[in-house]
């Protein structure tokens, strides 16, 4: 991409911040696996900078087994303590353990949906909210949305999912639109949601 792109200021200059916010921030996501990497990783941001883990993301695709949930939901204590050690992701023992618990959750709400996908979507009605921000300022750290989003996950047995981390998830997601309108992303991710 040309550096003349003008683009939303939170990504900087580093090359790996501004792939993704080209590549694929703000993309609709209605892939379960990719849907259920992205909640953890979103948890595991807490606290730190999403540069920081998506400079770990290729270690967490492995120690969480490809984030498919049907083996991440059987990490018992060997596989928790192994990947305390594990300095390719954040060692931090309550979202690892999160992390398999929220798989366990994500299993049991497949039970009842068609998808995980279609459990998730269901709080912007199936649809991007697009806005129309001209500033960071105006970004929101929470919506409406993301406060039901998140109730409705800690009554399924989440964690590590609260309003603000769910606001995240679902801007990485595509579930609103918040590149800033002078974003030259702003407009080609709207036009993929119509």
């Amino acid at each position: 991409m040309s550096d003349r792109l003008t683009r939303c200021g939170w990504c900087g200059s580093d090359p790996l911040y501004t792939a993704y916010h080209d590549r694929e921030w703000g993309v609709p996501l209605r892939d379960d696996r990719a849907l259920f990497e992205l909640l953890v990783l979103e948890g595991a941001q807490a606290g730190l900078s999403w540069l920081t883990i998506l400079r770990k993301r290729d270690n967490y695709r492995r120690a969480f087994s490809g984030f498919e949930a049907e083996h991440v939901c059987r990490f018992g204590t060997p596989e928790v303590e192994r990947l305390l050690q594990d300095s390719g992701i954040v060692r931090n023992r309550k979202k690892i353990e999160a992390a398999v618990n929220n798989a366990t959750a994500v299993l049991r709400i497949k039970e009842h949906y068609d998808s995980f996908a279609d459990y998730l979507w269901q709080f912007v009605d199936h649809r991007p909210i697009q806005h129309h921000f001209r500033t960071l300022a105006e970004i929101p750290a929470c919506s409406p949305e993301s406060d039901r989003m998140a109730a409705s996950l800690k009554a399924q047995g989440f964690s590590f999912v609260g309003s603000t981390i769910c606001y995240a998830f679902m801007q990485s997601a595509g579930m609103v639109n918040d590149h800033l309108v002078d974003c030259f992303r702003h407009r080609q991710v709207q036009e993929l949601s119509t």
